[in-house]
């Protein structure tokens, strides 16, 4: 890998964590909201999984892999049906991480959110960019 692909790489990633600090910022607000108001984690952490994720769709397409993006041709449906499939099974992730974390270690939920974010916030970034954009 050249110093050029390496640097590209590390700013898409930087962008990608920039966009996902809102993304994660929108989800935890959302999950704090619906969980304070008597919501079970699950559905709450399903809601505000698919609130961040609409805004992720958005500025990664447009900020942070758009030169990709750009690259290919045709409707971006497949590229919108991807990025769901994708997001659904870290969603699956997420749910699962949270349920080992709370149900059966006893971790506080809003830290087990945290943990589950920290690993899916890499699986994601690595599907975003091999496979949906």
């Amino acid at each position: 890998m050249s110093d050029n692909n390496l640097r590209a790489g590390v700013v898409q990633f930087l962008k990608f964590n920039a966009v996902g600090l809102l993304n994660t910022l929108i989800d935890f607000a959302v999950f704090t909201l619906l969980h304070s108001l008597g919501m079970v984690y699950t559905l709450a952490q399903v809601i505000s999984y698919s609130a961040g994720t609409a805004n992720s769709f958005i500025l990664n397409k447009k900020v942070t892999f758009k030169d990709r993006s750009s690259m290919q041709k045709g409707p971006g449906r497949l590229q919108l049906v991807k990025f769901i499939v994708l997001n659904v099974a870290v969603l699956g992730i997420s749910l699962l991480l949270m349920h080992l974390l709370t149900d059966k270690l006893e971790v506080p939920v809003l830290l087990a959110k945290v943990l589950a974010t920290f690993i899916t916030v890499i699986i994601n970034f690595f599907g975003s960019r091999k496979w949906v954009f």
